[in-house]
């Protein structure tokens, strides 16, 4: 194992403690009692270790590194110098606001410079930033990001369409309202015609 460094040393000082995961049960019996039940009785005497155990899977994104999924690229690409595409990743995130759920779709493109990645690899990548609690400007960005640096495209073109229920479930009400993020880079930022094929697609899938 590779020795800490000072940098690495300091953060981890710095950072709080990982609760237990009793002591995340027991937050969670809290807050059943804030919000009015009795945490004891047969229906909820169970509820906070599901919640725990549900909050392992949808937070995940934390125990997990975007730069090691990309760690394998593939220099052999024939020649192609086109964009690289895949539509429709289902987004599963959590507002860092509210906790409430964030539900919608991300289409992610590429032109490669001098490599590539698998598919799969790129769906992962969106899928470890979306199990974080999240702004989804945020999330946006850090997946054009990672690409970016793992594979130094010539271009990045990252589009999330998703719904939060931080406002279909409170506040104003609005079940219907979807909100579309972008991010470009490269190519895509300066060549107009380049983003309008990437969003002609979109249209198509």
């Amino acid at each position: 194992m590779d020795a800490m460094t000072p940098e690495d040393a300091r953060v981890a000082a710095t950072e709080p403690a990982r609760p237990s995961r009793e002591e995340a049960e027991a937050a969670v019996r809290t807050l059943i009692a804030w919000a009015g039940d009795d945490p004891n009785r047969e229906g909820l005497i169970d509820t906070p270790k599901r919640v725990a155990k549900a909050f392992t899977e949808w937070f995940a994104g934390y125990d997990a590194d975007p730069a090691k999924e990309l760690g394998r690229v593939f220099e052999d690409v024939q020649g192609y110098d086109d964009m690289v595409m895949l539509t429709n990743i289902d987004v599963e995130s959590h507002c860092e606001h509210h906790l409430a759920p964030i539900m919608g779709v991300a289409h992610v493109a590429y032109i490669p410079r001098k490599a590539v990645v698998g598919i799969s690899k790129i769906a992962r990548v969106v899928e470890i930033f979306a199990k974080r609690l999240q702004t989804q400007e945020t999330m946006t960005a850090q997946i054009a990001d990672a690409l970016t640096e793992a594979m130094d495209p010539l271009g990045v073109a990252v589009f999330v369409d998703a719904k939060h229920q931080c406002m279909t479930t409170r506040g104003v009400h609005h079940p219907n309202v979807s909100t579309i993020t972008t991010t470009f880079t490269g190519s895509f930022k300066e060549n107009e015609e380049l983003r309008t094929r990437f969003m002609k697609m979109i249209d198509r899938a």
